[in-house]
C-alpha cells in the first residue's frame, strides 16, 4: 500500500504550496503601494470618522465618503499590489490581465474630502442634527494621506406636534383613522428616513382603501424648525389627484376609489406570440367563466384547472381595489412553481360601475414553465462530505393532473473513498430511490383550511424512499416514508411539520470482527441494531437575508423530532409481551422511543464591499428513553468534515476525549456543540478566499458502564463541569470560486487542539493537547482538504 502513502504525500505538498503561494501574495500586498503614485500626489491610505453619536448609523456615514482608500483583506491592500505587480510600460497580456484584476492607486482629492464633509453634515441634519459641525484634517506622511472626519452633533431637533394638510379633503377621514399607527411621533427625534417611510405607508394604506391611481408622490412635508429648544412642527399634506384633459393639460380633482370590474386570466399567456402575430394571437382566444373569473385560452387546455387559481387569487370581482391582495396574489401564484411569468395588470374603465367607483379591470397573464423535465446530475461529493462520484437521474413534473402538483423522482447512485486509519482509502457504495409529490394546499382531514391557505400558502409533500448503503464493515438499507406540511408566516419565518415519518432501518450485514472489536459493549452496541422509528418532527425557520440588497441577516433554524411515544403507550395498554431483547417490537423490529432538538443560529455581517464575517452556533440534544437503550444511529449527531470543524474528516471527531476506537471514521453521538467564525473575502474575478476558527464536539448522553471500568471514566460522556475541555478547535483558509449558479469550495483545516487522550503504555498523558504546544504539526495527520460545493452555512 506504498503508493497510497506516496498519494497522501503528494496531496499534502499541494496543500503547503497552495497555503505558501497565498501567503507570499498576503506579504507583497504589503509592499511598495506608491509605486505608481505620480510625484506631487498621496495615495490615500486610509480614512476615519469621528462621531460618537449611536442615533446615526456607521453605515449612512460610510455612504457619504465620496473618496474610500483602495480595499483591503485583513488590512492589507491585496488589488493594489497586484496592479503594482504589473508593468505600465509594457502592454503584454500579464500586465493587463494584472490591471484588469487589480485595483489602481486611488489618489488623495482634496475637493472629494471637501464633498464628503457636506454629506456627513448633510446625514446628520437628515438625522436631527442640524447644527453638528464637521471638520477634516488630514495628514500627510511617506506619500501617503490619512484623512480623519470629526463630527460633533450636537443637541437633536425632536417633533413637538404633527399636523396635517388635506388638499383632498376625501381623505381625512381614512388617515386620521390611523394615525396610531403613524411613524412620525410627538416628541421622537427628527429623522427623513421616517418621513419617506411615512410617505411609503400612508401610500399603502390608500391603496389598500381602493385609491388605485393614488402614489406617495402626492405627499409633502412641510418642517417648521423655527420654534424654540430644538423643536419643530411636522406639517403632513396630501394633495388632490392631477387628472389629464388632453393636450399635456391637468386639472386638480379629489381621488377616486376604484372597484373591481372583471378579472381576466391568460392561463396559458404566450408573449412570444402576442408580439410576432398579435392578430392571429387574439384570435386564437376563447373566454370561459369560472367562480367569477374569466379564463381566456388560445385552444389549448388550460395549464392548471382553474380552481388551482381560484385558491391563489385575491382579487375579487365587486371589492374595491386593495394592494395587498394584489402582492398576495402574486405570492401564492408564484409558489405554485407552475409559472414562468406572472403579470397583473389593470386597465381602467371609461364609465363609472355603479356611479359612485371607477371601474377596474384586472388582467392576470400566466405563462407556463415546461411541464416535464429530465435531468442527469453528476456530482464531485456526495452528502457524507468525502471524495467520490455520484449519478443522480431526475424527472419532474410540475404540473401533474393540471393540478399544481409537483412531482419528483430520484435515482442515485454514488461511491465515495473513505479514509480508513489504518490502511489507506477504502470506498462505499450508495444506491437509492426517492418520490416525492407537493400538493398546493392544506390536505388534512376534518380541517376546513380554505382560511388557513388563503393567509399561510401551505404545502402538503408525501415522500416514499428507499436507501442502500454498502461500507467497508456493514450493509445498512433504510425505507422511509412520510406526511409533511409546510407554511409560511407573516415575515420572515416558515415552518415545516411532519406528523407521520416512519423509517425501518436494518443491518442485514456487519463485520463480525469490527463489531467485538470496535462495538460490542460501547455504548454504539445498541445505535447498530435494526430499529424501526416513528417519529413527529418540526422545524422553524427565521431568515431575514434580503437576496436584492447586501446587508446583515439572521438565520435561525430550530428542528424538534419525538418518536415511539403512541407505539410505547399503546404496548402498555395493551399489555404486549416485549421481544426476546429488551423492547416492543413492530413488524418484527423494535421501535425508537426519543426526544431530539437542535438550533443552528447564523449571523452574516456585512463589513464593506466583498468582505464578511458570519458566526454560527450549532447545539443538538437527543435522549432515549422508554423502548430505548440508545438514539438509533441515523438520528445520532456527528461533526467533522466539510461542513463541520474542517480540520478533522466528516465523523471521525469525538466523541468526547476518545481516541482511536473506530476503524474507519464513523463516529456519533446524543449531544452536539459546534461554533465556527468565518471572514470571507473577493479576490479576483470568480474566486474569494476565507479564514476560518471552528471548534466543538460531540458527546455521549449516558455514562457507559464498560468504559467506566476500563479507564475509570468514561470518555464520551457529557459532563457540565468538563465537557470545555474536550473541545476540539481547527483553524484553516480555502477558496470559494463563485458562478452563480454554483460554487465550488477548497477548504484546508488545521488542527490546533485535538481532544483526544494520548495513551502510552496504557497510562494516559497528561497533555494541553494544543498542539503547536505539545508537538509538531503533521502533515498527514493534522492538515485536511475538503471539496464540497456551496457555502459551509
Amino acid at each position: 500500500m506504498k503508493w497510497l502513502y506516496d498519494f497522501r504525500y503528494l496531496e499534502n505538498i499541494r496543500i503547503v504550496f497552495a497555503v505558501t503561494v497565498l501567503i507570499c501574495l498576503l506579504f507583497i500586498s504589503g509592499c511598495s503601494p506608491t509605486k505608481y503614485v505620480p510625484d506631487g500626489e498621496y495615495l490615500l491610505n486610509r480614512y476615519k470618522i469621528d462621531s460618537k453619536n449611536r442615533n446615526i448609523k456607521k453605515d449612512d456615514l460610510e455612504r457619504a465618503v465620496k473618496q474610500k482608500p483602495n480595499k483591503r483583506i485583513l488590512g492589507l491592500k491585496f488589488h493594489l499590489s497586484l496592479y503594482n505587480l504589473s508593468k505600465k510600460d509594457k502592454d503584454t497580456r500579464i500586465n493587463r490581465w494584472l490591471r484588469t484584476i487589480g485595483e489602481e492607486p486611488v489618489i488623495y482629492d482634496a475637493f472629494q474630502t471637501d464633498k464628503s464633509s457636506q454629506q456627513l453634515k448633510e446625514v446628520s441634519s437628515q438625522k436631527g442634527y442640524f447644527n453638528a459641525v464637521v471638520e477634516d484634517t488630514v495628514t500627510f506622511r511617506k506619500k501617503k494621506a490619512k484623512v480623519n472626519y470629526s463630527i460633533q452633533a450636537n443637541k437633536p431637533y425632536r417633533v413637538r406636534r404633527v399636523h396635517y394638510n388635506f388638499e383632498d379633503t376625501t381623505l381625512r377621514g381614512i388617515v386620521l383613522a390611523d394615525t396610531l399607527e403613524s411613524l412620525i411621533k410627538e416628541g421622537t427625534r427628527y429623522d427623513v428616513a421616517v418621513l419617506q417611510n411615512e410617505r411609503n405607508r400612508l401610500e399603502k394604506l390608500l391603496k389598500d382603501e381602493g385609491y388605485y391611481t393614488f402614489s406617495k408622490h402626492y405627499v409633502y412635508f412641510e418642517i417648521d424648525s423655527s420654534l424654540q429648544s430644538n423643536r419643530l412642527d411636522v406639517y403632513i399634506g396630501i394633495k388632490q389627484f392631477q387628472q389629464n384633459t388632453g393636450s399635456y393639460r391637468y386639472v386638480t380633482v379629489p381621488h377616486e376609489k376604484h372597484v373591481i370590474n372583471r378579472v381576466y386570466v391568460y392561463s396559458n399567456y404566450d408573449p412570444q406570440l402576442e408580439l410576432t402575430d398579435p392578430e392571429a394571437y387574439n384570435n386564437s382566444l376563447d373566454t370561459t367563466e369560472y367562480e367569477g373569473l374569466y379564463f381566456i385560452t388560445n385552444n389549448r387546455e388550460e395549464v392548471v384547472k382553474p380552481k388551482v387559481v381560484v385558491q391563489s387569487n385575491y382579487i375579487q370581482e365587486g371589492d374595491l381595489y386593495n394592494l395587498t391582495n394584489v402582492e398576495q396574489t402574486n405570492t401564492h401564484l408564484s409558489s405554485l412553481q407552475v409559472f414562468r411569468l406572472i403579470n397583473i395588470q389593470f386597465r381602467e374603465g371609461q364609465e363609472n360601475r355603479d356611479g359612485e367607483y371607477q371601474p377596474l379591470d384586472c388582467i392576470i397573464q400566466l405563462a407556463p414553465f415546461t411541464q416535464q423535465s429530465y435531468t442527469v446530475e453528476l456530482e464531485g461529493t456526495n452528502s457524507a462530505g468525502n471524495l467520490g462520484g455520484a449519478v443522480n437521474l431526475l424527472y419532474q413534473h410540475r404540473n401533474l393532473f393540471r393540478g399544481a402538483n409537483i412531482l419528483n423522482i430520484k435515482l442515485k447512485g454514488a461511491i465515495e473513498a473513505l479514509t480508513e486509519k489504518k490502511l489507506g482509502f477504502s470506498n462505499a457504495l450508495e444506491l437509492g430511490a426517492e418520490a416525492s409529490l407537493g400538493l398546493p394546499k392544506f390536505l388534512f382531514p376534518f380541517l376546513e383550511a380554505e382560511r388557513f391557505v388563503k393567509k399561510y400558502n401551505p404545502k402538503t409533500t408525501f415522500t416514499l424512499a428507499y436507501n442502500y448503503q454498502r461500507r467497508p464493515v456493514y450493509i445498512r438499507t433504510i425505507a422511509n416514508a412520510s406526511i409533511g406540511y409546510s407554511w409560511r408566516s407573516p415575515g420572515f419565518s416558515s415552518h415545516i411539520i411532519r406528523p407521520f415519518d416512519i423509517n425501518a432501518v436494518k443491518i442485514p450485514v456487519i463485520d463480525s470482527a469490527y463489531f467485538h472489536e470496535s462495538i460490542e459493549g460501547t455504548y454504539l452496541e445498541y445505535s447498530y441494531q435494526d430499529v424501526f422509528i416513528s417519529g413527529i418532527n418540526y422545524s422553524y425557520i427565521y431568515n431575514n437575508q434580503n437576496l436584492n440588497k447586501k446587508q446583515d441577516f439572521i438565520f435561525f433554524r430550530f428542528n424538534g423530532e419525538t418518536a415511539g411515544n403512541l407505539l410505547y403507550a399503546y404496548n402498555k395498554i395493551a399489555h404486549t409481551k416485549k421481544s426476546d431483547s429488551t423492547g416492543y417490537e413492530l413488524f418484527d423490529l423494535e421501535f425508537a422511543q426519543f426526544v431530539k432538538g437542535d438550533i443552528d443560529i447564523r449571523y452574516n455581517q456585512v463589513i464593506n464591499e466583498g468582505n464578511d464575517f458570519i458566526y454560527r452556533a450549532s447545539i443538538g440534544v437527543a435522549y432515549p428513553y422508554g423502548n430505548s437503550t440508545s438514539i438509533p444511529f441515523t438520528r445520532q449527531f456527528f461533526t467533522g468534515g466539510a461542513n463541520g470543524i474542517r480540520a478533522w474528516h466528516v465523523r471521525s471527531l469525538g466523541p468526547g476525549s476518545v481516541g482511536d476506537t473506530l476503524k474507519y471514521y464513523n463516529q456519533t453521538a446524543d449531544i452536539k456543540i459546534e461554533g465556527n467564525l468565518e471572514y470571507r473575502f473577493k479576490l479576483f474575478w470568480v474566486i474569494g478566499g476565507a479564514l476560518f476558527l471552528d471548534f466543538g464536539n460531540i458527546w455521549t448522553i449516558k455514562e457507559d458502564k464498560n468504559s467506566v471500568a476500563k479507564y475509570g471514566y468514561d470518555p464520551a460522556y457529557f459532563q457540565w463541569n468538563k465537557f470545555y475541555k474536550d473541545l476540539a478547535v481547527g483553524t484553516g483558509l480555502g477558496l470559494r470560486f463563485d458562478f452563480s449558479f454554483f460554487v465550488f469550495r477548497l477548504d484546508v483545516g488545521m488542527k490546533l487542539r485535538d481532544p483526544r487522550d494520548i495513551y502510552e503504555n496504557e497510562v494516559k498523558l497528561d497533555t494541553s493537547k494544543w498542539i503547536p504546544w505539545d508537538r509538531k504539526l503533521s502533515l498527514r495527520d493534522d492538515f485536511t482538504l475538503h471539496i464540497a460545493i456551496g457555502y459551509p452555512f
